[in-house]
């Protein structure tokens, strides 16, 4: 019998992928019993195939941003040889892939697809960070086919005044001041992969594809696409005003949520928020710009339910607060943090279902302290799920989705040393993240 490989406080499963400098695993949570997903990423690897600035920019970016849509990012572990980026397990694999067994979506599934990815590109845009690499295979889609927005490894921060040049992203999905090596402002260039995309979920193919990639980006610069007569007003409305050439006449992002296609049928938590409730401030590093003075008590801001869940395993729950306060307000994580964040995740991000799980719990005799974290909607085993982190190749076009399934994953046998929690990513994003930016 294999004696299980623990890095921290996960003990490591199942190869779930390979990429060019590392691998991702499945692992459990000891403290809590939950699944997440491990990057394990070599630093000679990343080194050599100059990936550091990639790897990191990522990181910052994820450790920070808390979006029921965004890709979760718990905690950061590096070894002398390793960095373990621990984040949100999603098992129902890319949007690519269900667009691909459906051939493409009705309306109102595309819809609602769309609506999450929109409002999870607008919490970026808020933060000011472009994430220039939008495309269903991008777009992760959790047991509950919600999407779940990945691979920031080339988004980048927009600051006033400043222009990106970086020609970056998938040919198919890119916009033409991309492709054209012009100097782009950022967010216009995300709503333009945002209208490839509605296209794809919709049509089921792409718009501007071609096995010739100057031929591609022919069709991309003159803006040459179909619009199927099956699609509705609103949508026939909707994607040209995506896809315009010139990006000062493309439409906002703004002008996208308020569309009425894309309003039709909003759900409420989607919707923008006016206020800054106690559960909004509960991302990490979220009080991190508030003066001492203006910060409100940690004890009106945790949830009392998943505070009590931690002491059933052993935490004390001043070293609770203690821990949330420097999570909320410092943007540094412990064990204690991250075991909260991941049973948030778990249950839900409305408390009013945490109440129920607790609920739930205490009716088929959860009072034991030491009885397992009572969490509803335990997410299935699966053997395989399309989570890859590695360089993605050029799409050669071709229109149709269709794609080579993934190698077949290996297993890891090898020992890992001693790990220590990495120190945390100093960036300027950071100094962004503060509460008012909850109020979009």
């Amino acid at each position: 019998m294999s004696t299980a490989i623990r890095v921290k406080n996960y003990i490591l499963g199942k190869t779930l992928g390979v990429g060019s400098f590392g691998k991702v695993k499945m692992a459990e949570h000891e403290l809590t019993g939950h699944k997440v997903a491990i990057k394990i990423l070599n630093k000679k690897k990343v080194a050599s195939l100059n990936m550091d600035e990639k790897v990191w920019r990522e990181i910052t970016i994820l450790k920070l941003f808390m979006h029921p849509h965004i890709i979760r990012l718990y905690e950061v572990i590096e070894s002398p040889t390793d960095i373990f980026v621990v984040m949100e397990y999603v098992q129902g694999g890319e949007l690519f892939d269900y667009i691909v067994s459906k051939g493409r979506l009705t309306e109102g599934e595309a819809r609602l697809f769309f609506q999450q990815v929109v409002s999870a590109i607008d919490y970026c845009h808020q933060y000011g960070v472009v994430h220039r690499d939008l495309k269903p295979e991008n777009l992760l889609l959790d047991d509950q086919k919600r999407v779940k927005v990945a691979d920031f490894g080339l988004s980048n921060l927009i600051r006033d005044g400043e222009f990106l040049k970086t020609s970056c992203g998938s040919p198919n999905y890119a916009a033409p001041e991309v492709i054209s090596g012009k100097l782009y402002a950022g967010p216009e260039v995300d709503v333009w992969s945002c209208g490839v995309i509605l296209y794809a979920l919709l049509c089921g193919n792409l718009p501007f594809d071609d096995e010739s990639i100057p031929a591609l980006f022919k069709k991309i610069k003159g803006g040459i696409y179909t619009l199927p007569t099956f699609l509705s007003e609103g949508a026939r409305d909707i994607i040209p005003k995506m896809l315009v050439v010139d990006p000062l006449k493309r439409a906002t992002l703004e002008e996208v949520r308020n569309h009425p296609w894309v309003k039709k049928d909003l759900p409420e938590y989607l919707a923008t928020p006016k206020v800054i409730s106690p559960e909004r401030m509960i991302a990490p590093g979220v009080g991190s710009s508030m003066p001492e003075d203006q910060r409100p008590p940690i004890e009106d801001i945790v949830d009392p339910f998943i505070v009590a869940e931690l002491q059933k395993v052993g935490f004390r729950k001043e070293e609770i607060l203690e821990s949330m306060r420097e999570a909320i307000f410092e943007g540094e994580r412990n064990s204690i943090s991250v075991a909260y964040y991941l049973i948030m995740d778990n249950t839900g991000r409305d408390p009013k279902k945490l109440r129920v799980a607790k609920k739930e719990a205490d009716r088929k005799g959860g009072e034991s302290g030491s009885a397992p974290i009572p969490i509803s909607g335990q997410r299935r085993r699966q053997d395989e799920m399309a989570f890859s982190f590695s360089p993605q190749s050029p799409s050669s076009g071709g229109g149709s989705f269709s794609r080579a399934q993934m190698g077949s994953p290996t297993r890891s046998t090898e020992e890992f040393p001693e790990f220590a929690s990495s120190p945390s990513v100093v960036s300027s994003l950071r100094d962004r993240v503060v509460a008012d930016s909850f109020a979009m």
